[in-house]
């Protein structure tokens, strides 16, 4: 049986107007010191925002959304490498550290606690259930590179492999490729999510055809990397013809590359683990 560890919990609200106080959920973060884990999910679309409050700033929006779950990433990251932090006890702590208390839009909701045995797992429940539960399934929008990722993401938080991944260019003298989830071991490893939740046959197909184009681009740069592309598949089955097709056109691309659906989550952690593992073994016996 897993052992259970205490989290704090934040709901992260955009307060439309502080004067009616209309709020919409728009991410959560989590904190749990004894799993030596911290992060958040926040929003990567605006259409129910947009709605439910019009003429928001969609640009500003997202890129608020990516900053805040990018520090709380990064403050992860340094737990789990047994880096020293500010004294914080609870994720509210943590939250006022990333977005301070003022009396702009985005504001944390009172703190709630628990226990589980996945604090990555829980972030995703509350996520789902405090941020997603009233998207309109039959309006969703479309999923990106975002949510793929976030997907993706969980179970290599839970390995604690995200703390050895960093950004890394790779160029050539006409072209450069930044990849934001790279370690190397010789070879860089590269991985990158794609997401195919897209609306006809012949954008999947042109999304691929340009991924196989850039990688082709920089395929001789004197860095050797190896690519792990992490797909998602459109809502639309009628587009799974499609969605083949371009996995089919990722598969020609001129370096070492692993394509991994959602359904292989798992799988391609595994693999990451023992990349790792093998890694600082090798190390340890030179």
């Amino acid at each position: 049986m897993n052992q259970l560890t205490t989290y704090t919990y934040t709901v992260l609200r955009y307060v439309h107007d502080t004067t009616t106080g209309e709020f919409v959920n728009v991410g959560v973060a989590l904190y749990a010191p004894q799993a030596r884990y911290a992060s958040a999910s926040c929003r990567s679309t605006y259409g129910r925002l947009s709605k439910v409050f019009p003429g928001i700033n969609a640009e500003h929006f997202k890129s608020l959304m990516r900053h805040i779950q990018a520090r709380f990433e990064e403050i992860g990251e340094q737990l789990a490498s047994q880096l020293p932090l500010e004294p914080v006890s609870t994720v509210a702590d943590l939250a006022r550290l990333i977005l301070p208390t003022d009396d702009s839009a985005l504001q944390w909701a009172p703190m709630g606690s628990g226990r589980c045995a996945d604090p990555a797992e829980t972030l995703d429940r509350l996520f789902d259930r405090m941020v997603m539960r009233y998207e309109d399934k039959t309006t969703r929008e479309r999923r990106t590179e975002d949510d793929v990722w976030r997907h993706f993401k969980r179970s290599l938080e839970s390995r604690q492999l995200l703390q050895y991944f960093e950004p890394k260019s790779i160029a050539v003298q006409d072209d450069e490729i930044e990849f934001q989830h790279t370690w190397k071991n010789g070879v860089l490893h590269c991985l990158e999510p794609v997401s195919f939740d897209l609306s006809s046959p012949d954008s999947i197909k042109d999304k691929a055809h340009r991924w196989l184009g850039r990688i082709t681009s920089i395929a001789n740069a004197p860095e050797k990397f190896r690519l792990y592309f992490m797909v998602g598949q459109p809502q639309d089955e009628e587009l799974a013809t499609a969605f083949d097709s371009a996995l089919s056109i990722l598969g020609k691309m001129p370096v070492e590359t692993t394509i991994f659906r959602e359904q292989q989550v798992e799988e391609m952690s595994e693999l990451l683990a023992r990349e790792v593992e093998t890694h600082f073994s090798s190390s340890r016996v030179q």
